[in-house]
Parts: structure tokens; sequence; C-alpha cells
């Protein structure tokens, strides 16, 4: 098929018309259990009723009036917001990469408003991704998002995770602000040590610093906490959002102490979209979920049972499987075959998985998952490595 859309991506040859729970219906009928969520968005699954009660009942009020108004709902989910978090005050917008926009702009205008324009780099770590606008390519630092778009911008300077000799050596006098994801989602399901958080808020602290965390991937009960920074005892100053947080309509927020927005005055940062009423009712519908009683304790059983039988597949397959990484239900499996031909190997076994860095495909099932589900992806993913198996075991014969 010859198609007008930009050929920026690579899609599998499969449309999808609805989707229940955890699963997903192609145009012939064939059903597929979606363990990539839209790259970890459907945090509620398909066609949740609860959000699809909001979504109706907002669309038959008023979709959007811009930032010249109050927007009563906006402000009932960014207190929501505040009084589960760190922060004291929430700016939204419609994607991760705005977030991350907005969280770099904040880092900088503190420092200006101390008095300190000179402070404007942020540091950040190999292997990040922080969005697709020229400043987060600048940030993620990944030389194949940024050739080819002119000169990178500056004001980013990238140390390797974990090495903390290069961490301090690359703070200077100009540095505003740490940015660092807890987990590495594109880069490969890369957890981040709690030890090592606590040692990056501790420099924050001794150098007057800000710490930013992305938690787009990683946040609103992907890895069993609301926030998977709070594992770790620590607290950011800056924190962004995405993804799950309007459970497949596009919403984002960045989150921050009053003192780190102490430069966002009017003016200083906007958005058309950002806000709208139709994001802040369905964003307001999946917290009305995720904070329920119960429901972090139930994603926290289920990643529990998940990643011991991950263990036992990984057990079985030592040649296909080398790794299981990741917290809660963002995991990844670390590969000795190519992750994009396993990607392919468990979508014909009717499961969807997702590739990502270091030869990791992931797995980002919905919150709602069952133990049913769970149980039939790992039979989906035993089939996929038994494929993987057989073909090795044929090729050193």
């Amino acid at each position: 098929m010859t198609s007008v859309l930009l050929p920026n991506y690579v899609r599998a040859p499969i449309a999808f018309e609805r989707g229940e729970g955890a699963w997903l219906v192609a145009r012939g009928g064939e059903r597929y259990l979606d363990f990539g969520a839209g790259v970890a968005v459907n945090a509620l699954g398909h066609a949740h009723p609860h959000l699809v009660a909001a979504l109706t009942e907002q669309a038959q009020k008023v979709w959007h009036v811009s930032n010249l108004y109050e927007i009563p709902e906006g402000e009932r989910l960014g207190q929501r917001l505040v009084d589960a978090t760190f922060a004291d005050i929430a700016f939204f917008c419609n994607s991760g990469a705005e977030a991350n926009e907005a969280a770099i702009k904040m880092a900088r205008k503190y420092h200006a408003e101390g008095g300190h324009p000179e402070r404007f780099r942020i540091v950040t770590f190999e292997g990040a991704f922080h969005g697709r606008t020229l400043a987060t390519i600048a940030a993620g630092g990944q030389q194949k998002y940024i050739e080819g778009f002119g000169p990178k911008v500056d004001g980013f300077d990238q140390v390797p995770a974990g090495d903390m000799a290069a961490l301090e050596a690359a703070i200077t006098p100009e540095t505003a602000a740490l940015m660092i994801e807890p987990i590495q989602g594109e880069g490969g399901v890369r957890v981040v040590p709690h030890a090592e958080l606590r040692h990056l808020r501790a420099l924050c602290d001794r150098h007057g610093l800000l710490l930013i965390m992305d938690e787009v991937q990683t946040g609103v009960g992907r890895t069993g906490k609301l926030f998977a920074h709070e594992w770790s005892g620590v607290t950011p100053d800056i924190m962004s959002a995405a993804k799950g947080i309007g459970g497949g309509f596009p919403l984002g927020v960045c989150l921050a102490t009053k003192e780190a927005a102490r430069g966002m005055v009017p003016g200083s940062h906007g958005t058309t979209f950002g806000g709208n009423p139709l994001a802040m009712a369905v964003g307001n519908a999946v917290l009305d979920v995720v904070l329920a009683p119960g429901f972090l304790e139930q994603v926290n059983r289920t990643a529990l049972s998940l990643k011991q039988k991950l263990a036992a597949l990984m057990d079985r397959h030592p040649g296909v499987v080398r790794e299981i990484r990741g917290e809660g239900l963002m995991l990844g499996l670390k590969l000795a075959v190519p992750n994009t031909d396993f990607a392919a190997a468990a979508r014909a076994e009717h499961l969807l998985v997702i590739p990502a860095g270091d030869n990791v495909v992931r797995l980002l099932p919905p919150l709602i998952v069952t133990e049913d589900d769970v149980a039939r992806a790992v039979a989906c993913l035993e089939a996929a490595a038994s494929n993987f198996d057989g073909a090795l075991r044929g090729a050193a014969e």
C-alpha cells in the first residue's frame, strides 16, 4: 500500500479496530494480548469503562477553551497530583517531550531568577531518552536522534550512568540541574540503583542544583508506586510525567516545588492545548482508578507473579533470554537473539511487546492485567523462545 504519511516509522503490518482490557482486536478479528500498552500509555487498558464515561460526558460539554480562562477540572487534577506527590505546582501539556521542555526551561529560569543566568547547563546520562524536540534530543544525547538536524542545542552534558567520578567532574559553575530517568525505558529498561538516586540528591543539595526526574514512562503506577522515585525515598525538585497519566489521551504534566518554579511567571511559558477540559476529565478519571485503595498493591502482586514466571522462562531458555530487568510492570528481557526478531516472533504468537535499546524487549502491560493474562503472555513468550531454541540447535548441527 502506498501511504501519504511521513515514512519515519517502521510499522508492523497489522491494524487494530477495537480493544478491551489488555486485549486488542485486529481488523481481521484476530485477538492480540497487549503487553506494550502503546509504549506504557494505556495504563488502564483499552476502553476502560470509567475513562470512556468521563471522556464521553466531557465531550458533550466543552472540549477546548484555551488557557485564557479558568479550567476547574485542571485545578482539581493539579491539586490531586500535588496532594499525592512532593510538588506544590503543576503545569499541564500534551506529551512527555513537552513536559521535559517545561522542566528544562524551569530549571534554567530558576537560576536566572536567582541572579545566575550563566547556570543553564544540565547534566544527563548516557542511554537516556527525554523526547524528540530539538532540546530533548540534545538532553538525551543519542547521536542517532541528533544527526542531520543541525547544531546540537547547547547546554547539555552527558556522563556514563553510574560513573560518579565523571558526574562530579561534569558539574561546573554553569551547571543548573541533573536530569535522570529512574529507569531508562528506551535505553533498555536499565534501573538506576536507589543508592545512586540518593547520591544524586545529595550532590544537588551540595552544589545548589535542581534534581529533575523524567517519569514519563515510569510514572502513574507503572513500577508499583505512583512514581518510581518513591522507592528510593528521594524527592526531586522538578518531575515530568505523561504516557499513563492520560490512559491513552494526550496528556503531560510538569510538577515542581514552589521554589523550583519561582521563575515561571505569567508569560514565561505556555501551551495552546495543554490542560484542555477533555484531557483534564480523563486525567482525573485515571487518578480515580490508580489512587483507589488497593490498586497499587494489586499491581505489585501481579508484577511479582510475572517476574517469577519470566525467571523460570529464562532458566528454560538461557540461549535466548539472558537477563530480566525492571521494576513493577515495567520489565525487560535482555536477549541473546535480535530483539526485533523476537518481538516479531511474539507477535506471531499474538503477543505484543516493545523493542528497546541494549537488545531488550519491554513488557509494559496495562496495570489492570490479570493473572490469566500473565499466564497467557508467558506461554506466548515460551513459544517464541522455543522457536529460537530450535533455530539455534539447527544452526549448531
